[in-house]
Protein backbone atom coordinates (compact mmCIF):
# COMPACT_ATOMS: atom_id res chain seq x y z
CA UNK A 1 0.00 0.00 0.00
CA UNK A 2 1.24 3.49 -0.83
CA UNK A 3 0.49 6.29 1.62
CA UNK A 4 1.05 10.02 1.32
CA UNK A 5 1.69 11.65 4.68
CA UNK A 6 1.90 15.31 5.56
CA UNK A 7 2.34 17.20 8.80
CA UNK A 8 2.99 20.61 10.24
CA UNK A 9 5.38 21.61 13.02
CA UNK A 10 2.97 20.35 15.70
CA UNK A 11 3.30 16.71 14.68
CA UNK A 12 6.87 16.03 13.55
CA UNK A 13 7.48 13.21 16.02
CA UNK A 14 4.05 11.70 15.46
CA UNK A 15 4.63 11.59 11.71
CA UNK A 16 7.95 9.82 12.24
CA UNK A 17 6.24 7.31 14.55
CA UNK A 18 3.51 6.66 11.96
CA UNK A 19 5.98 6.20 9.09
CA UNK A 20 8.10 3.81 11.15
CA UNK A 21 5.07 1.69 12.02
CA UNK A 22 3.68 1.60 8.49
CA UNK A 23 7.04 0.76 6.95
CA UNK A 24 7.39 -2.23 9.30
CA UNK A 25 4.07 -3.43 7.86
CA UNK A 26 5.40 -3.10 4.31
CA UNK A 27 3.66 0.16 3.40
CA UNK A 28 5.41 2.71 1.21
CA UNK A 29 5.17 6.22 2.66
CA UNK A 30 5.80 9.46 0.80
CA UNK A 31 6.57 12.20 3.31
CA UNK A 32 5.52 15.63 2.08
CA UNK A 33 5.44 17.13 5.57
CA UNK A 34 8.05 19.00 7.54
CA UNK A 35 10.81 17.52 9.67
CA UNK A 36 11.47 20.51 11.94
CA UNK A 37 9.39 22.43 14.44
CA UNK A 38 9.71 25.67 12.45
CA UNK A 39 6.20 27.05 12.02
CA UNK A 40 4.34 26.21 8.81
CA UNK A 41 0.68 26.53 7.90
CA UNK A 42 -1.24 23.25 8.02
CA UNK A 43 -3.75 24.26 5.28
CA UNK A 44 -0.84 24.43 2.83
CA UNK A 45 0.32 20.92 3.80
CA UNK A 46 -3.22 19.53 3.53
CA UNK A 47 -3.72 21.08 0.09
CA UNK A 48 -0.45 19.68 -1.28
CA UNK A 49 -1.11 16.18 0.10
CA UNK A 50 -4.70 16.09 -1.15
CA UNK A 51 -3.83 17.35 -4.61
CA UNK A 52 -1.08 14.74 -4.93
CA UNK A 53 -3.50 12.05 -3.76
CA UNK A 54 -6.19 13.13 -6.24
CA UNK A 55 -3.60 13.09 -9.05
CA UNK A 56 -3.23 9.34 -8.38
CA UNK A 57 -0.77 6.75 -7.22
CA UNK A 58 -1.74 6.58 -3.54
CA UNK A 59 -4.05 4.27 -1.62
CA UNK A 60 -4.60 6.59 1.36
CA UNK A 61 -3.37 9.78 2.95
CA UNK A 62 -2.48 10.64 6.52
CA UNK A 63 -2.34 14.18 7.86
CA UNK A 64 -1.10 15.43 11.22
CA UNK A 65 -1.06 18.78 12.98
CA UNK A 66 -1.16 19.76 16.65
CA UNK A 67 -4.73 18.55 17.17
CA UNK A 68 -5.51 17.00 13.80
CA UNK A 69 -8.54 19.26 13.61
CA UNK A 70 -7.30 22.11 11.41
CA UNK A 71 -5.54 19.88 8.92
CA UNK A 72 -8.56 17.56 8.63
CA UNK A 73 -10.92 20.52 8.09
CA UNK A 74 -8.55 21.79 5.39
CA UNK A 75 -8.40 18.38 3.69
CA UNK A 76 -12.17 18.06 3.67
CA UNK A 77 -12.40 21.25 1.60
CA UNK A 78 -10.73 19.47 -1.34
CA UNK A 79 -13.14 17.81 -3.80
CA UNK A 80 -12.97 14.05 -3.50
CA UNK A 81 -11.40 13.92 -0.04
CA UNK A 82 -13.04 12.38 3.00
CA UNK A 83 -10.70 12.86 5.95
CA UNK A 84 -11.58 11.22 9.27
CA UNK A 85 -10.26 12.27 12.69
CA UNK A 86 -10.65 9.24 14.96
CA UNK A 87 -10.34 9.44 18.73
CA UNK A 88 -9.52 5.78 19.35
CA UNK A 89 -9.28 2.34 17.73
CA UNK A 90 -13.04 1.85 17.67
CA UNK A 91 -13.51 5.13 15.77
CA UNK A 92 -10.70 4.15 13.36
CA UNK A 93 -12.48 0.87 12.64
CA UNK A 94 -15.95 2.42 12.40
CA UNK A 95 -14.97 5.24 10.08
CA UNK A 96 -13.26 2.82 7.70
CA UNK A 97 -16.24 0.42 7.78
CA UNK A 98 -18.94 3.08 7.44
CA UNK A 99 -17.46 6.25 5.90
CA UNK A 100 -14.76 4.84 3.61
CA UNK A 101 -12.40 7.82 4.14
CA UNK A 102 -9.40 8.18 1.90
CA UNK A 103 -7.53 10.25 4.50
CA UNK A 104 -7.10 9.95 8.24
CA UNK A 105 -5.78 12.63 10.58
CA UNK A 106 -4.15 12.69 14.00
CA UNK A 107 -2.93 15.29 16.48
CA UNK A 108 0.67 15.41 17.60
CA UNK A 109 -0.28 17.18 20.83
CA UNK A 110 -3.18 14.86 21.69
CA UNK A 111 -2.90 12.13 24.31
CA UNK A 112 -4.91 9.28 22.84
CA UNK A 113 -6.23 6.48 25.05
CA UNK A 114 -5.15 3.96 22.40
CA UNK A 115 -1.74 3.76 20.79
CA UNK A 116 -1.47 5.39 17.37
CA UNK A 117 -0.17 2.11 15.98
CA UNK A 118 -3.32 0.32 17.16
CA UNK A 119 -5.51 3.03 15.64
CA UNK A 120 -3.68 2.74 12.32
CA UNK A 121 -3.95 -1.06 12.35
CA UNK A 122 -7.65 -0.84 13.12
CA UNK A 123 -8.13 1.52 10.18
CA UNK A 124 -6.06 -0.38 7.63
CA UNK A 125 -7.26 -3.84 8.70
CA UNK A 126 -10.93 -2.90 8.22
CA UNK A 127 -12.87 -3.21 4.97
CA UNK A 128 -15.56 -0.78 3.87
CA UNK A 129 -18.95 -2.44 4.37
CA UNK A 130 -20.71 -0.75 1.44
CA UNK A 131 -24.48 -1.28 1.27
CA UNK A 132 -26.40 1.33 3.24
CA UNK A 133 -23.07 2.97 4.10
CA UNK A 134 -22.31 3.53 0.41
CA UNK A 135 -25.60 5.40 0.08
CA UNK A 136 -24.50 7.69 2.91
CA UNK A 137 -21.01 8.18 1.47
CA UNK A 138 -22.61 9.11 -1.86
CA UNK A 139 -24.73 11.69 -0.04
CA UNK A 140 -21.64 13.11 1.69
CA UNK A 141 -19.85 13.44 -1.63
CA UNK A 142 -22.94 14.99 -3.29
CA UNK A 143 -22.71 17.89 -0.83
CA UNK A 144 -19.55 19.02 -2.67
CA UNK A 145 -21.49 19.58 -5.85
Amino acid sequence: MKIIIGNDHGAVNLKKQIIKHLETKGFECENIGVDTEDSVDYPDIAKIACEKYIAGGYDYGILCCGTGIGISISANKVDGIRCALPQDSFASHATRAHNNPNFIAFGGRIEYKDKIEDMLDSFFDTEFEGGRHQIRVDKIMAIEK
